[in-house]
């Protein structure tokens, strides 16, 4: 065989897709990830039993409700909302006194930045879920008891750690609670507000005193909890209803993926299963983003470029996880976010540092050239670009204590990160992007539901 009609061949085996670089002469992409599905035991995603109808309907009431913030003009759905794939597509959130939603909105005078970006919240009921927060303050531990801020003034009754991340938004003043002093949309003084930072157990009383004040709201707390008489309820009870309704509202996994792993192999395009070849193979990234719902849900440091007004003594810094554990290891670490869906829910990062996939992905790939390189004017909208911190001393701290599982074994091309770029797309559910129609047209506080 002369060398033309050798080349002819092998381009022939090439757009059929049976010769392939890293591959058996007749080994595709496709046979090496049905190789790795069944060597590592993958399997798909399996949804939670559908929670209580009345339950939900609470929750939904709830979620959409500005009845919850101190100046009754932020929602849980204000952060979270399903038109923005149950985030708010800002790098850090604006919360109370700001108007508009999503990208489009403004901050209110005197306020500024939530620290840490608003992660989408699909799937959070299933099972697997035992963390909350981008530091992990929320905990279910090993004895089956919930870890949170709160320490020993948890309310009794909670029914897994959704509920109990439900509890804590309300209670912080740049998100939902308010600053001293501040009136509401009604022109009323805030008392929510008024109440000391430490008495965290008052600003849930005063929020259950303000819903059994509607009458609409008593009689859904009556059909959730039939048994419970109105002066025993708690704001834990409100807290079930939200993390019900999110957990049967933002239940979104039926992607590519799932179909793949459900047996229909020509449900991922060869681009995207190249890409999972490498996601759990050669990239390493599976190392970190394991299980169904790719994340090991714990907090590593990945060197991410420190954006927005900092966190607590550390601002304009954020130290994440090493505020709960004093561990210097900790310094720097948050935790690993889950990945279904997340080709609709940038920008990413615990600070929204980056607005592309692939930028994340090349910062994983090499942290220090990533951080020392980042260019804010590339991700950022112009109100955050100049809050970049270039700190040499502390890029260096950050570099230094990088977790050693963002060390791949190899460097990846540009084919292979677009590769990987199409496997996270391929873990979306289209319905993503059409979920308008899930929110209520009106809530019982009378309050708007859609952002001003």
């Amino acid at each position: 065989m002369n060398f033309r009609n050798f080349m002819l061949i092998i381009a022939v085996l090439l757009a059929a897709g049976l010769f392939l670089v890293g591959c058996g002469p007749t080994e595709t992409f496709d046979d090496r990830l049905q190789a790795i599905v069944t060597a590592r035991g993958i399997r798909p995603y399996e949804p939670p039993p559908p929670p209580d109808p009345a339950l939900v309907a609470l929750g939904e009431a709830l979620y959409y409700d500005k009845i919850l913030s101190g100046n009754r003009d932020t929602s849980c759905a204000t952060c979270h909302h399903p038109t923005q794939a149950s985030g708010d597509g800002l790098p850090l959130p604006i919360g109370t006194g700001g108007t508009g939603l999503g990208p489009q909105r403004q901050m209110g005078m005197g306020r500024e930045r939530i620290p840490r970006n608003a992660p989408e919240v699909f799937n959070r009921g299933a099972a697997e879920w035992r963390t909350m927060f981008w530091d992990n303050r929320v905990m279910l531990d090993e004895d089956g008891e919930f870890i949170s801020p709160a320490g020993n003034r948890l309310p009794d009754g909670l029914q897994n750690v959704l509920a109990v991340q439900a509890l804590f938004p309300v209670t912080a003043r740049d998100e939902m609670r308010g600053d001293r002093g501040d009136v509401d949309v009604l022109g009323q003084p805030n008392e929510l507000a008024a109440i000391a930072d430490t008495n965290i157990p008052a600003i849930w009383d005063g929020l259950m005193k303000r819903l059994l004040a509607v009458p609409e709201y008593v009689a859904l707390f009556q059909a959730a909890y039939p048994d419970t008489p109105p002066e025993e309820l708690d704001f834990s009870h409100a807290a079930n209803a939200i993390a019900a309704y999110e957990a049967a509202a933002f239940n979104l996994y039926q992607s590519p993926w799932y179909a793949y792993l459900n047996g229909d192999r020509s449900a991922m395009s060869d681009e995207a299963k190249r890409g999972a070849v490498l996601f759990f193979g050669d990239a390493g990234c599976a190392a970190c983003h394991s299980g169904s719902l790719f994340t090991d849900q714990q907090a590593r440091v990945i060197a991410a470029p420190q954006i927005g007004p900092g966190k607590g003594d550390a601002a304009p810094y954020d130290y994440g996880r090493f505020w709960e554990t004093g561990d210097p290891r900790d310094k720097y670490a948050f935790r690993t976010p889950p990945l279904l869906n997340v080709a609709a829910t940038g920008p990413w990062l615990h600070d929204g540092a980056y607005s592309t996939l692939e930028a994340v992905i090349r910062h994983h790939l090499d942290p220090a050239t990533a951080l020392r390189n980042y260019d804010p004017a590339k991700h950022l909208p112009p109100d955050l670009q100049d809050s970049f911190q270039t700190n040499l001393a502390v890029i260096e701290e950050m570099l230094g204590n990088v977790d050693p599982l963002l060390a791949p074994s190899r460097r990846l091309s540009p084919q292979e990160v677009a590769a990987l770029v199409a496997f996270l797309e391929a873990l979306t559910d289209t319905a993503v992007t059409d979920l308008a129609n899930i929110m209520p047209t009106a809530v019982p506080s009378g309050l708007p539901v859609t952002e001003n």
